[in-house]
């Protein structure tokens, strides 16, 4: 690296920027803290746009829980080393419903129960339980809750999304439910989420859509159909669509890369700037180190650094395997970073169980960086290994965000926590 790379100095860097990543830095800047946020943002397009918070506990017994709350405390009580063990309840919400408002703020609003979790419609026509529901999803949670007779409407050519599939499946617990298709482009042709969206966009495309389901609706009380309402209008789409049909309209999650995700990427990408953070959305580290007694010393690009970010404190939240904030070769995982100490299994042989499908998981989705009650990442005794280091989200240790149903409020809520954490140093 040259020795004439331009430098950018700050009080926190936040490294990712997955969830756990874009929620500690919007946390940061709200409280003050100069803040510069480095990661690609490309995984977020793999986001339901669901906001999980506790589905499921006990994990061996599959329990599905109704009030995410509760889970959340037996969850403290039966893993005093999860995450959420070291998080006060309150703080919890507040970083949700913080979260929550500025979501809204720039027109991606979320519904929520404060004391009940919420089951929508999936693509494969399941079930899921999550917390927080987009506003363009909600009148399916309701239908379902009431078994309102339901029309799913599917488009011919789209890949990944079959109405039929979704009725059929959901026969049981939804039994009024019927399916259609219809084309908004000529038939045999290959079509993408992001062509339809960009014709639902146009007052056309929806006239077209409309006329196409008006004569399929029969007794049908509620529509869903895949999330395909617009992606860059907050919204826009979604209300019109459902004003001009006259009907409750829900979005069903689609499988990834979703639009779903798309818009949580693009809402962080133009509203973290005018917080006062200083993004840099298409780099990554490459490097850490310390900078001797004044913070920590990043280096950023993508194949070679072309930036270094000077730091007093960093919040660490670059993901598991898929994002790379863990690596795994044939014989221990590894945070490639700051080679960071990580609780896992003692060998490779014991990572996974015999049964593939076991309900408590395996043990090596429970490996991961130890914090303390700050946050800070620590070694076998307890003792902080990086001054100044944090972290947030599914990096962490002792917890299965997957299979317990916590993804985003596992991410939202440790970041919550290591920037509570980070405030403590950085005022030292």
């Amino acid at each position: 690296m040259s020795r004439h790379t331009p430098e950018m100095e700050c009080r926190l860097a936040v490294v990712g920027t997955g969830m756990a990543g874009l929620s500690a830095a919007l946390f940061a800047a709200r409280r003050g803290i100069d803040t510069v946020l480095v990661g690609m943002t490309g995984p977020l397009v793999f986001s339901s746009g669901l906001l999980d918070l506790m589905g499921v506990h006990p994990l061996e017994e599959g329990r599905v829980r109704e009030d995410p709350w509760e889970a959340v405390a037996e969850v403290r009580r039966d893993h005093p080393d999860h995450p959420y063990a070291r998080l006060d309840p309150a703080d919890m919400r507040k970083a949700m419903d913080e979260m929550v408002a500025f979501l809204g703020e720039n027109g991606l609003e979320y519904r929520l129960d404060p004391h009940r979790n919420q089951q929508v419609v999936t693509a494969l026509g399941t079930l899921k339980v999550t917390y927080g529901v987009p506003a363009t999803m909600m009148d399916g949670a309701r239908a379902l809750r009431r078994k309102d007779p339901g029309l799913i409407v599917g488009f011919e050519g789209l890949k990944g999304f079959s109405s039929r599939q979704v009725a059929e499946a959901l026969g049981a617990s939804w039994p009024a439910l019927r399916s259609c298709t219809v084309a908004l482009v000529p038939s045999g042709t290959e079509v993408f989420s992001q062509q339809i969206a960009e014709r639902l966009a146009t007052p056309q495309g929806r006239k077209d859509w409309i006329e196409a389901v008006r004569p399929r609706l029969g007794d049908a009380r509620v529509v869903g159909l895949p999330a395909v309402c617009g992606v860059y209008d907050g919204g826009a789409a979604f209300r019109a669509m459902r004003e001009e049909l006259g009907l409750p309209l829900f979005e069903i999650p689609t499988m990834p890369p979703t639009l779903t995700g798309l818009r949580l990427k693009a809402l962080f990408e133009q509203h973290l700037p005018s917080c006062g953070i200083r993004c840099r959305f298409q780099q990554k580290v490459l490097k850490a180190s310390m900078d001797g007694s004044k913070g920590l010393l990043l280096e950023c690009g993508v194949e070679e650094p072309v930036l270094r970010v000077r730091c007093r404190g960093a919040v660490l939240a670059t993901g598991r395997f898929f994002g790379r904030g863990l690596r795994a070769d044939r014989k221990e995982v590894v945070e490639p970073l700051f080679q960071l100490p990580l609780h896992q299994p003692e060998g490779r042989e014991q990572w996974h169980r015999r049964d593939f499908f076991h309900p408590a998981g395996h043990p090596v989705n429970r490996a991961g960086v130890v914090v303390d009650d700050l946050f800070r990442p620590v070694d076998a005794k307890g003792a902080p290994v990086v001054p100044g280091l944090f972290a947030a989200g599914s990096i962490l240790a002792h917890q299965d965000w997957m299979r317990m149903k916590c993804g985003a409020g596992l991410a939202i809520a440790t970041a919550y926590g290591a920037v509570q954490g980070s405030l403590r140093w950085l005022d030292r």
